[in-house]
């Protein structure tokens, strides 16, 4: 009796155990369960040179490019979806309508706590770029705008109605200004220019009374025509010089810099009180860079290098050094399934060369 009891309870134990046992051995793994080979993800990105650029043949860049890789090693069917803004492609993934966004996607503690990651697929980091003005520059230059240009229209024109008053004024009072109108004008411009100039004439002091009403207020007048034109290329040089000294963001403090609203380089500069303005993308950025509405750029150093060494180049300059480093990932919604196969073939394409060759591709053979 014992012993068919204790046959009973074993066949319910065993029973029991292949129950939970089983099911482990006949199901696939998550990963398989949640993406199948046949499943097409949606890929999103975005516009950023040589990460992620368009073309008439579809989405190419480095990141491009290694998304492709990965998913030919795992048999991924995707697609890609191009947005505009950069947080609307992050919050397509954290919204769980993209399987995955690739572009230049710093790995922050922030976005990780509404996201997954891959490893590190770039070594990144943040400089400032600037306006290259080949090193010259000085008074030519400040003399060289439109605003001292219309300040020295002005002092022309102020010169000639002067002229053209004492002449008027002298013309029969002195020899000096007895002389037809053409010969006459030329010397009571001479004449006026001195007293703008030196502040008096002495050798030809007016004679009329109109005529020394008009030299008094011509010499008071000149002190402050003086001033101004002192005080613009003053300026003008001072803030050349300015300028030319940018070599790194803690030069920034009294300039005027421009980044992309809601990104790493935003974060940055909001947390040293830097003073920024916030552009929608990369190309009105650097199009208020090269127009002088703002006097330099803060964001990625691949992005910034790459810019300048294409279509920014003999235009801007990177200045200073990288600094704060950052990594770029591919980001994936919450708990994805993803996540652990695309590490482990980001792996296998730097052990096997594959990833280098990639580096070498767009960003030459010398890049570390």
């Amino acid at each position: 009796m014992k012993s068919q009891k204790f046959n009973s309870a074993a066949r319910w134990l065993i029973a029991l155990s292949l129950a939970l046992v089983l099911p482990a051995f006949l199901l696939p793994p998550a990963s398989a369960q949640q993406v199948a080979p046949s499943d097409t993800l949606t890929i999103t990105t975005i516009e950023r040179r040589p990460f992620s650029m368009a073309s008439s043949e579809g989405p190419v860049g480095f990141s491009i490019d290694l998304w492709r890789a990965v998913a030919d090693e795992l048999g991924l069917t995707y697609e890609f979806v191009r947005v505009e803004e950069f947080s609307e492609m992050l919050g397509m993934v954290e919204g769980g309508d993209a399987d995955a966004a690739i572009a230049n996607i710093s790995i922050t503690s922030a976005r990780e706590e509404v996201m997954d990651f891959s490893q590190p697929i770039f070594d990144s980091g943040l400089q400032v770029l600037i306006r290259d003005d080949g090193g010259s520059g000085g008074l030519l230059s400040a003399i060289l705008t439109w605003e001292m240009l219309g300040w020295l229209a002005a002092a022309l024109g102020i010169l000639l109605a002067a002229a053209n008053l004492m002449w008027l004024f002298e013309r029969r009072a002195q020899e000096y200004f007895r002389h037809p109108y053409k010969e006459g004008l030329f010397r009571s411009f001479w004449w006026a220019l001195n007293m703008i100039v030196n502040g008096g004439f002495e050798e030809r002091v007016p004679q009329t009374p109109l005529g020394r009403i008009f030299a008094v207020m011509l010499v008071v007048a000149s002190l402050f025509i003086v001033s101004i034109f002192v005080a613009n290329i003053t300026a003008a040089l001072t803030v050349g010089e300015l300028r030319s000294q940018i070599e790194g963001y803690s030069d920034l403090y009294s300039r005027r810099v421009g980044t992309t609203g809601g990104s790493t380089s935003a974060a940055f500069l909001q947390s040293q009180s830097i003073r920024m303005r916030e552009y929608d993308d990369l190309v009105s950025l650097f199009h208020a860079l090269e127009n002088e509405e703002i006097d330099a750029v803060v964001h990625d150093a691949p992005l910034i290098a790459f810019y300048a060494a294409t279509e920014g180049r003999g235009r801007v300059r990177s200045a200073g050094p990288v600094f704060r480093p950052e990594k770029y990932g591919i980001a994936f919604p919450e708990n994805s399934a993803l996540v652990e196969p695309v590490n482990q073939t980001l792996l296998r394409l730097r052990e096997n060369g594959a990833y280098r060759a990639l580096i070498e591709k767009w960003f030459g053979a010398g890049y570390e």
